[in-house]
């Protein structure tokens, strides 16, 4: 094997590679607000008195579960405008991680607060309070820090699902690599700096998170 290492261009393209990073960060944080608050939304539907709204957050979990991350931006992206509704590539990458990421975190969220005692909530309605501040004060605090973990680790999965949407042009990682390995041929070498970025930012990702997790979440210490 005769194949002559060239890491020129991955350090010509470097600055590029750089800001491609941030692109990802952008959209995956983008992303996650938009799967949080479909997330909380999802289990109060999930849990609600009326049977359309429950089969209708039921029918999206599975449906988003059960598909392609590629098949569903594709579908956002060539279908929306059918309905009229045009979207930039990155407006485009951002709601389809939402989406995706909500599907799940619906699920998550909703096995948190399961594991939450009723005697808690019955607690909460002896002394008044509405059902809102109860799902607020009593039920969703308690099921985050039980289910922190496990949704951190679906974040951390979004953001490395945000090279997907270099199949739509959207500005991330994954797209700048493409650029730079089609004008230079090293595939090799930039996808190597590629996968050496993802880690960084994976790990970047798990400090955050582990901070969050000290700050908000742990018990205090007596």
């Amino acid at each position: 094997m005769n194949y002559q290492f060239d890491f020129g261009p991955v350090l010509a393209g470097l600055p590029e590679l750089l800001k491609g990073c941030a692109g990802t960060l952008g959209l995956a944080l983008a992303g996650m607000a938009i799967a949080t608050v479909i997330g909380i939304g999802g289990v109060l539907l999930r849990d609600s008195r009326v049977a359309p709204l429950r089969w209708a957050v039921i029918a999206f979990v599975e449906l988003i579960r059960n598909t392609p991350f590629l098949v569903q931006i594709f579908f956002i992206f060539f279908a929306l405008p059918f309905a009229g509704i045009r979207l930039n590539p990155t407006p485009t990458a951002i709601l389809a991680l939402g989406v995706n990421g909500g599907a799940y975190a619906i699920e998550i969220i909703r096995g948190g607060v399961q594991a939450i005692p009723k005697g808690q909530i019955e607690a909460g309605q002896a002394l008044g309070l509405s059902q809102l501040q109860i799902f607020r004060l009593i039920v969703l605090r308690p099921a985050m820090r039980a289910i922190f973990p496990s949704l951190s680790s679906q974040f951390i999965l979004l953001t490395l699902t945000t090279s997907i949407a270099s199949a739509i042009a959207a500005y991330e990682l994954t797209s700048v690599a493409q650029r730079i390995e089609s004008d230079s041929f090293r595939s090799f070498e930039v996808y190597g700096a590629v996968t050496i970025l993802y880690l960084a930012m994976s790990s970047l990702m798990m400090f955050g998170f582990a901070r969050i997790t000290g700050r908000l979440f742990n018990y205090p210490v007596k």
